[in-house]
């Protein structure tokens, strides 16, 4: 047998095992976002409050740092005038009863959509969730239909800087043989990966993985709890 036929069907044994291992992925992934779902579908009103909730607390945390900031300038016997202050109102558009009933249907899609908690998230993709949930909650309450719809298009499109997907990397492609050897090599390393991840142990692992709903709605109801009560406090 010559060498270059030895090579074709070493070629082709690696990329049928490259075939088999992305097709174990999917199926990882799969289950794990069909769960996902799940868990959505159940906890979504849940979700949304702690979100608004949340970008509330973090608006008045900003306002008494500005506020202190701005007694530390003016000195320490400073006091704000107690007079009525007039802030300028922004015009809000009319719309009908069934635009805001669509607003309101793309609001809570990208809501949850990115969602800051979205279970077990990295500590890095979740400042990026909440400044994307603030902006939609500030386009939701202040802007126009169209607005919302071109913003929940762009989520949609991926434009959230949460796919943090190995396509984003560029590989350097050298001989045939040793790009499928690193292909099989990050595929293997995607599963492991996959397989840690702590909702599809959840799945594998429960006896009965919708206990966890009950869980996670503690959880909400727990946050929910402490977020009230700390921005009434800040109120």
């Amino acid at each position: 047998m010559s060498e270059k036929k030895l090579i074709n069907i070493n070629q082709e044994k690696l990329e049928e095992q490259i075939l088999a291992l992305k097709k174990e992925l999917a199926a990882i992934e799969k289950t794990t976002r069909s769960f996902e779902h799940l868990l959505r579908s159940h906890l979504s009103d849940l979700i949304i409050e702690a979100q608004e909730l949340y970008v509330l607390y973090k608006e008045i945390k900003k306002k008494k740092k500005e506020k202190r900031l701005e007694q530390k300038k003016r000195g320490k016997n400073y006091t704000e005038p107690t007079g009525l202050i007039i802030t300028p109102k922004k015009e809000k558009t009319l719309i009908s009863a069934e635009q805001q009933k669509e607003k309101k249907r793309l609001y809570r899609e990208a809501m949850l959509h990115v969602h800051p908690d979205k279970f077990f998230m990295k500590e890095n993709e979740t400042d990026i969730a909440t400044e994307l949930t603030s902006k939609l909650i500030e386009i939701y309450k202040t802007e126009s239909l169209e607005s919302l719809q071109a913003f929940h298009a762009h989520i949609f499109e991926g434009n959230t800087a949460l796919i943090l997907s190995e396509s984003a990397a560029k590989v350097k492609v050298m001989a045939t043989g040793n790009y499928l050897q690193q292909e099989i090599e990050r595929l293997e390393k995607a599963i492991d990966e996959a397989k840690n991840e702590q909702l599809y142990k959840i799945v594998t692992e429960y006896e009965n993985p919708l206990t966890f709903v009950d869980e996670l709605k503690d959880y909400y109801e727990n946050r929910i709890l402490q977020l009230k009560k700390r921005t009434r406090k800040g109120l």
